[in-house]
C-alpha cells in the first residue's frame, strides 16, 4: 500500500509551511523532514533557525540541497511521513549548480533536464509507502522577472508545481494562512464544463 502525496503551495509568508507541518504531524509520528535551504547569509540562517525551532524534536531532519529524490526513495520504503520544504529552493539549487557547471551560462534547455528530475521526484513520492508532503512557492502570481535567469526560474517553478500538483492525491494553495483545496475546486469547475 502506498502513502498519499500532498502538495502545498502558496506565496511567501502565506502560511504554507505551517499548514504543511500541521498535515505532516496529523499523518504520523515518524517524520523525516527534508530541508533544501542553504544558509548562505545571515537572513537565511535566521529563517532556518525559525523553521528548526518550530519543528518537533522527534522529527528527523535531513539537510540536502540536491539529492532529494534519492532520500524520498530511501525513506519512503517504510511507513511514516516525509516532508520536503521546499521545492522552490531545490529548484534554485539545481539551477545555480547547473549554471556553475557551465561557467555561468544557464541555457533554456537546462529546464528540461531539471524537470526530468522533478518528474523522478514526483514518481518516487507517488510510489512511496510513506506519506509525502511537499511545500513549494507559487511564483506565478507576481511580476514577470526583468532578467533572463529570473524568468527561467519562474517558468521552471510553474512547470514543476504543475507536475507535482497533477501527481498529488491532495493539493492546496495557502493564501493569508487559509488553505484552498485545489483538487476539490478544480473538480467542481471541471464538472461544470
Amino acid at each position: 500500500m502506498r502513502g498519499k502525496l500532498i502538495f502545498v503551495t502558496g506565496g511567501i509568508r502565506s502560511g504554507k509551511s505551517e499548514f504543511a507541518e500541521m498535515i505532516t504531524a496529523k499523518l504520523g509520528n515518524e517524520v523525516t523532514y527534508i530541508a533544501t535551504a542553504q544558509a548562505l547569509d545571515e537572513e537565511m540562517r535566521h529563517r532556518v533557525r525559525l523553521h528548526r525551532e518550530r519543528r518537533p524534536g522527534t522529527w528527523q531532519t535531513v539537510e540536502e540541497p540536491y539529492l532529494v529524490t534519492e532520500i524520498i526513495r530511501e525513506k519512503g520504503r517504510s511507513s511514516g511521513v516525509i516532508m520536503l520544504d521546499c521545492l522552490t529552493l531545490l529548484l534554485s539549487n539545481l539551477m545555480f549548480k547547473k549554471e556553475q557547471e557551465t561557467g555561468g551560462d544557464f541555457q533554456k534547455e537546462f529546464q528540461a533536464e531539471i524537470l526530468r528530475e522533478i518528474d523522478s521526484l514526483a514518481g518516487a513520492a507517488v510510489e512511496a509507502v510513506a506519506h509525502v508532503v511537499i511545500v513549494s512557492n507559487e511564483v506565478g502570481m507576481t511580476l514577470v522577472s526583468d532578467n533572463f535567469l529570473g524568468r527561467q526560474y519562474q517558468e521552471l517553478v510553474g512547470k514543476a508545481n504543475q507536475i507535482l500538483a497533477a501527481a498529488a492525491d491532495k493539493a492546496y494553495l495557502v493564501v493569508a494562512g487559509y488553505p484552498i483545496d485545489l483538487k476539490k475546486e478544480g473538480a467542481a469547475v471541471n464538472d461544470e464544463f
